[in-house]
């Protein structure tokens, strides 16, 4: 009699219950990124996270480690925090583009600059998913939002701000890279990426953090593989993918 051999098996970091994300969310791909490379590195003991105000507000819910809840943008205080009162354990962030590159700025850039040694998830999806749709500081030039319904202009909202280069010019961040999960090549670069990152702080090298391009097929009006081709055709050549920065024990 044959048998079937799984090819996947649920990672115990990931609590098997349904989330509240939306059908064709990227989030739950990354969090099961997250939970493989937590179990992989055996650290689910010894790690903490910091999810903040937005789509990841219910994180805790979904991951079988200890979680934070912290308020919009404040996520780098908690886990700073967390970590010099900790030093010896494992710690991340897990953040949205209206949270960590908005009302979380100022917090991000001096956590880089401060060296702090934890770990950022970044997850871009260039648009506010959980309050309805509206402009973000990463939304693409001629993106249609609730609050800019003919498409972002530069001269009325500026820029995208791509915060993978931004944050690799300060001397306290390590490791720094932008990975896609819209096909799956890219979620194995992105889990490859997220692993590397948290070796970094292993090492107590210093501040990493991993910008994951996510679709929101909800907010963009787009089906879920329409979302995917946004990513490709739209997101990648203007957020390119690959790592900024990177320790030179790390070097390829």
């Amino acid at each position: 009699m044959m048998t079937m051999a799984k090819a996947f098996q649920r990672p115990k970091t990931l609590i098997p219950t349904q989330t509240h994300y939306c059908p064709g969310c990227g989030h739950g791909i990354v969090h099961r990124i997250l939970a493989e490379v937590i179990d992989e590195l055996g650290v689910r003991e010894r790690i903490a996270g910091a999810a903040p105000v937005g789509c990841s507000a219910l994180m805790h819910r979904y991951m079988d480690c200890d979680m934070y809840e912290s308020s919009h943008g404040r996520a780098p205080a908690v886990m700073t925090g967390f970590k010099r009162v900790h030093p010896d354990k494992l710690g991340f962030t897990y953040q949205g583009d209206g949270d960590l590159a908005a009302i979380g700025t100022a917090e991000i850039v001096h956590a880089a600059g401060r060296g702090e040694k934890f770990t950022v998830i970044f997850v871009n999806n260039a648009i506010y998913g959980m309050t309805g749709g509206q402009m973000a500081p990463t939304t693409l030039i001629g993106q249609r939002t609730t609050t800019s319904p003919y498409g972002r202009t530069p001269e009325a909202a500026g820029y995208p701000i791509r915060m993978a280069e931004l944050l690799s010019t300060l001397e306290g961040a390590v490791y720094i890279a932008r990975v896609a999960v819209n096909s799956p090549r890219n979620v194995i670069e992105a889990r490859r990426a997220i692993k590397r990152a948290f070796e970094v702080q292993i090492e107590g090298r210093g501040f990493s953090m991993v910008e994951v391009l996510s679709p929101c097929p909800t907010d963009w009006r787009l089906s879920p593989s329409e979302a995917m081709r946004f990513i490709e055709e739209k997101m990648i050549p203007y957020y390119p993918l690959g790592e900024f920065k990177k320790p030179e024990a790390t070097r390829r």
